[in-house]
């Protein structure tokens, strides 16, 4: 059986490893302290300094106690060789913070037994005369510390040890037993033209770590006691060990009651409660009499009785016995109490990941492809610890929890990611499978990465003039070259077209004049360069193709003209909008422009209405396009002085942005809108700056209240459709080159 006494800790291995993680969060360890760092550039030390470390959490094994200004490694082993057995990691720590030592070495080393470097390190410093405090940065571990005296090179005259002596004072009784407590002060002093005092330490008992003086020591523990000191100058010369003997009596007390005590035992458990590995024992006792004075514990039935520091780790497999007791200061011993549990080997460490397979199901027609709908059935298995979760990515999207089967209708082709992860934390790698979903009698869609029916071929913002013509897989030009691809450098960009290029000449597509003219144009959009915009997807580019895509709903109108979608002053009537029917977005970065073309001196009123379902869904609804306000969200468009408090920027009926926040600009010119929703999270920038944010929380409601409104829980869409607002006749406003990305 192994314990924790006031010597000696054993603790459990993970608690070890555990430790380390922790100081390495907190910052408290250099990367050398790992294994991994580089000594510094320096000269090569002219002296070692070596620390070692065991079991102890009360000192050092061994530890220097002066050297000479200069270069110097310093050396730290905490391994088996100097004495550890639990494999409990240390640090070796200069003090940098305390103004009375120097604090111009950087040491911060951490070392484990079990690390890759087998717990010894070193790192390069430059001391410098004086004296430098150093300790063991783990938590609980302040007894670990002790001063090094930097003496400079050459040495000196002053060849003398500092004098020293002490006093001990406080209330003593007729045998000249101090009662209660003694105050232990030490003097130091270095001759007349010496180097001077560096350090004065001391340490309580035979073997108690030593500690700088800083002020005089209370020393309240009942019984006969010793402290030792000693002290150096800075010229490196130590005084030699002394001690003072006395005894600390409790003072008269009526008090006849023994201290309380108890004892839990903590640590990972099984099922049965067996403790996997280790269990720590933690022994309390309070006295509301003269205080307690001591506590012990002892091993098994005839274990030998030690002082209690600090809990006790059990890591002998097996059923155990911990006996425990105190005293207080008046003599009074509690009745010896017990605590008894099972320590159980723990099971072998499960690093094994899950194994996961993906059934994909649904009719088929003759080219393979899902007729309407596919679904998607995930199936793991773990024989060790037991599947913790599924997960799946469809169309490179993030990973969603899998609960039930998944069904997908939307036509076209699709990858499906999916991995599982078990209970012990081991996660399987991703696999992937490809289908295709057809319309309903039809044939499977083109491999097509984005849609673009643009007459001509564009590459980014330059016409090329060659006519964006259909290609044998059914893609047009454009939608080959995929300009609103995510482009990581130029050169990518341009390998992958004068690729598809080099295809569509062999097809007879395109000839080699248009091939040279659409490779310049690729060239000159400067795709994939430092600070270009990529990766959105275009839903209205300017062309009457690409307006027709759209439809209106509610009041009003919206017309095309010039490339551009405005509200048509001609038609009246309530609220409106223009929609996107294509698809639905959930998480998206959209991005458009809008211009303010209100007549004399009005404010153009508008907005984008983001994740709202498909109005024609209810059918009941006098106003359709109040679907979108009712069930999604509207950012508002509004630069007014007066009128509506929502302005531009705001989520309406949600969160308020005030004029000044809106940042207006001129009438007439055409502003950058940027709308990013991510989960619950919105942004909205204007021009490129930051003017609101938004969360959009369970149980929120318009405000001020409106008769009707549904709130946000569950009734507004965590994905939906794209549309624009037209507010009436007077709120002219125009919109163009309208664009989405998905997140």
């Amino acid at each position: 059986m192994r314990a924790v006494g006031a010597r000696r800790l054993r603790p459990l291995r993970l608690w070890a490893s555990l430790v380390g993680a922790f100081l390495l969060v907190l910052g408290l360890t250099s990367t050398a302290a790992y294994g991994h760092g580089q000594r510094a550039a320096a000269p090569a030390a002219e002296q070692t300094l070596t620390w070692t470390a065991g079991d102890s959490i009360e000192h050092y094994a061994s530890a220097p106690t002066t050297a000479v200004a200069g270069a110097a490694t310093i050396v730290f082993e905490n391994s088996a060789a100097t004495g550890n057995t639990t494999g409990l990691p240390h640090t070796l720590t200069f003090d940098t913070s305390d103004p009375q030592y120097n604090h111009d070495a950087q040491v911060n080393i951490l070392s484990n037994p079990a690390d890759a470097q087998g717990g010894k390190h070193s790192v390069e410093v430059t001391l410098t005369p004086g004296t430098y405090h150093y300790f063991c940065s783990m938590p609980g571990h302040i007894m670990m510390s002790g001063l090094l005296t930097v003496t400079a090179a050459g040495g000196g005259d002053d060849t003398t040890a500092p004098t020293t002596s002490a006093k001990v004072e406080g209330q003593q009784n007729a045998d000249g037993d101090f009662v209660g407590s003694a105050t232990v002060s030490l003097t130091a002093a270095d001759e007349e033209g010496g180097s001077g005092l560096a350090s004065v330490e001391y340490a309580l008992g035979a073997d108690g770590a030593w500690q700088p003086y800083t002020q005089p020591v209370v020393v309240d523990q009942v019984g006969e006691q010793t402290l030792r000191y000693r002290a150096t100058d800075k010229a490196g010369n130590a005084a030699a060990e002394k001690s003072v003997d006395f005894t600390v009596v409790a003072p008269s007390s009526d008090d006849t009651t023994a201290p309380e005590t108890s004892a839990t035992v903590s640590g990972d458990q099984d099922g049965d409660g067996n403790y996997l590995g280790t269990a720590t024992v933690t022994v309390t006792a309070s006295d509301t009499g003269s205080g307690v004075n001591t506590i012990e514990y002892a091993l098994g039935a005839d274990g030998a009785w030690q002082p209690y520091t600090q809990p006790v780790a059990v890591d002998q497999v097996g059923e155990q016995t911990v006996r425990y007791r105190a005293t207080d200061k008046a003599g009074n011993a509690a009745a010896e109490k017990s605590v008894s549990f099972t320590v159980v080997t723990p099971p072998a460490k499960d690093t094994t990941p899950p194994t996961v397979a993906a059934a994909i199901t649904g009719s088929k027609n003759s080219y393979g492809a899902f007729i309407s709908s596919a679904t998607v059935t995930l199936t793991a298995a773990d024989t060790e610890s037991g599947v913790a979760s599924s997960e799946y990515s469809l169309d490179g999207g993030p990973y969603l929890a899998y609960t039930d089967p998944v069904i997908v209708d939307k036509v076209g082709a699709h990858t499906l990611a999916y991995r599982a992860t078990d209970k012990a934390g081991n996660t399987a790698a991703a696999q992937s499978a490809s289908f295709t979903v057809a319309q309903s009698g039809g044939v499977p869609p083109p491999p097509c990465a984005e849609h673009d029916e643009r007459l001509t071929v564009i590459v980014g913002t330059v016409d090329t003039g060659v006519p964006n013509r259909l290609t044998p897989n059914r893609c047009t030009i454009n939608e080959l070259i995929e300009d609103e691809r995510e482009w990581t450098s130029q050169a990518l960009f341009l390998k992958h077209v004068d690729g598809v290029l080099a295809t569509l000449v062999s097809q007879n597509v395109i000839d080699q004049r248009e091939q040279k003219k659409i490779a310049k144009a690729a060239k000159q959009s400067k795709i994939g360069l430092p600070g270009q915009t990529t990766g959105y997807k275009t839903i209205f580019d300017g062309t009457q193709a690409s307006f027709d895509k759209w439809e209106h709903v509610g009041g009003g109108q919206m017309d095309f003209k010039d490339g551009v979608m405005t509200v048509d002053p001609k038609i009246g009537g309530d609220l409106g909008m223009m929609w996107y029917p294509a698809r639905q977005y959930e998480n998206f970065s959209l991005k458009l422009q809008f211009r303010d073309d209100a007549p004399g001196t009005g404010n153009a009123n508008g907005g984008v209405f983001v994740r709202f379902p498909n109005p024609h869904d209810f059918p009941l609804e006098s106003r359709p396009a109040w679907v979108a306000v009712n069930y999604g969200h509207e950012i508002q468009i509004f630069d007014s002085p007066t009128g509506d408090m929502y302005k531009t920027g705001s989520v309406y009926g949600f969160d308020r942005v005030g004029l000044a926040g809106a940042h207006p600009t001129t009438k007439g010119t055409w502003n950058d809108y940027e709308i990013r929703v991510n989960k619950q999270h919105f942004k909205i920038f204007r021009n490129g700056v930051l003017i609101n944010e938004f969360d959009n929380n369970p149980g929120q409601v318009f405000d001020p209240p409106r008769s009707g409104d549904p709130g946000t829980d569950g009734r507004r869409y965590a994905s939906g459709y794209i549309g624009l607002q037209n507010h009436s006749t007077n709120d002219l406003i125009s919109y163009r080159d309208v664009r989405i990305k998905e997140l």
